[in-house]
């Protein structure tokens, strides 16, 4: 990898009492990468995401964004930094307008930060994400895939670098998920932002990323091409043979 890495975990290590949930972790993420991150459940994916944008604090190990050293420090200081993340279940204000939620985080983060014109103001994020006719409805009355993508929306409005998305598919109809993905590679090229994201849609992850960490039992298995991964053995072990890795998910 020739570009600096944005962000970089140095054997990450997260323990929950006797339970290891992420095992001496090395991983880098340059500029510009789409990297899905895959792995069967209790692999240690979220927890992984947890420490990486800082709402847990490692065991063990170091993260650094932008070659500073953040292992420790508080979420804020990684939004600082030009972190932002999605969760499993979207965390939206429900009470307030699907605009306020957007500015909230371009007051939160965004505002200090330069950025692309398409995120230069609420309307302008809720153009992008698709949502701008539910504008003034409160966030309570939007569709669940509509929160994901309010949830995203929040997430841009701090103007990051890297966006960490966590199982954006989820509970999204086949549609539904064929959009998000469009959405994920279109912010990624128009936006220029380092793009992490897990997945359990395998096959829809496989068909939009150019690179795949695969973790098992808390530990990197393979960090890799996607071809690396469909042609790998271990991962089809790992998913006990499963249809998740069909030889045509490659796009």
């Amino acid at each position: 990898m020739n570009l600096h890495p944005l962000i970089e975990a140095r054997e990450l290590t997260v323990r929950f009492g006797g339970l290891t949930a992420v095992d001496a972790v090395n991983a880098a993420f340059a500029p510009g990468e789409l990297v899905g991150i895959i792995g069967p459940n209790g692999a240690g994916k979220t927890t992984f995401f947890n420490a990486l944008s800082g709402v847990i604090v490692p065991t063990s190990g170091d993260l650094f964004a932008l070659g500073d050293r953040l292992t420790g420090t508080k979420p804020h200081r990684y939004a600082q930094h030009g972190i932002a993340r999605t969760f499993q279940t979207p965390r939206v204000f429900a009470e307030l307008s699907v605009a306020a939620n957007i500015d909230f985080g371009l007051q939160f983060a965004g505002r200090k930060r330069a950025a692309s014109w398409l995120l230069k103001d609420a309307a302008s994020i809720l153009h992008l994400i698709g949502l701008s006719a539910q504008a003034a409805l409160p966030a309570a009355a939007i569709t669940p895939s509509q929160q994901r993508l309010l949830e995203i929306g929040m997430a841009l409005a701090t103007r990051p670098k890297v966006l960490l998305l966590d199982e954006v598919a989820a509970g999204l109809t086949e549609r539904e998920v064929e959009a998000m993905a469009q959405l994920i590679r279109r912010m990624r090229h128009e936006l220029d932002l380092t793009v992490i994201w897990i997945e359990h849609a395998v096959t829809t992850l496989l068909a939009y990323v150019e690179r795949v960490i695969v973790l098992h039992q808390g530990e990197i298995v393979l960090d890799g091409s996607v071809q690396d991964v469909v042609n790998s053995a271990l991962v089809r072990d790992i998913y006990s043979g499963a249809a998740a890795l069909p030889h045509g998910a490659i796009a």
